[in-house]
């Protein structure tokens, strides 16, 4: 998943993610180090929270528009 390389591109550290999705800071660094994996409804949360597709996190895609 490209979390890590799209977060920090937009600047946005693990900790602050963390709180605004709801979740802990640990949840999000095993999310980007495969150690766990999102569930659908938390890739939905995940991908409009940074602006991209789901396909563009899960590396499917190298478009990271969202097609609405």
């Amino acid at each position: 998943m490209r979390l890590k390389e799209v977060r920090k591109a937009r600047g946005i550290s693990q900790v602050r993610m963390a709180m605004d999705l709801n979740v802990s800071q640990n949840t999000i660094s095993r999310y980007e180090t495969g150690e766990r994996e999102a569930d659908y409804a938390m890739l939905i949360r995940i991908a409009d929270y940074l602006g991209v597709s789901i396909d563009y996190l899960l590396c499917r895609t190298d478009r990271p528009e969202v097609n609405r």
